[in-house]
């Protein structure tokens, strides 16, 4: 994947808002949703744009927000090193690092579930440093 940045005087949180219009349908509904959901379990957490995709951080990457034709994808770089309490994580699940979840059209949101895993995402990476 190749790097990028947002254009100059463009902010990371602006290039999210923008990809959230573009999208204009139940993905960019979600993908707003679960931003909010981020930002109240972590509000030290940095918005940052990568690969050309929205990233979550704390101390370290927490999770990228990846958008597809079927599915809203958010990937904890580290999921495999935590413990999913809810058993939230549907996706990614063979490697020793990555753990992802797909939302799907209609999904409902385990609120708490995301949330808890959000903060264990970014105190594992707290403790790291």
């Amino acid at each position: 994947m190749k790097k990028s940045t947002p254009p100059p005087g463009k902010t990371a949180s602006w290039m999210i808002d923008q990809r959230i219009k573009e999208l204009g349908d139940w993905r960019g509904e979600t993908l707003a949703r679960l931003r909010t959901l981020i930002k109240q379990a972590d509000p030290d957490v940095v918005e940052e744009w990568k690969w050309n995709v929205p990233v979550w951080s704390h101390d370290g990457i927490i999770c990228t927000g990846e958008t597809y034709k079927k599915a809203v994808k958010l990937t904890f770089a580290k999921g495999a090193k935590f413990r999913d309490a809810s058993g939230l994580f549907n996706s990614s699940l063979e490697g020793n690092t990555r753990r992802a979840i797909d939302f799907c059209e209609g999904d409902k949101i385990n609120e708490k579930g995301f949330k808890d895993l959000i903060r264990a995402a970014a105190r594992y990476n707290m403790a790291l440093k």
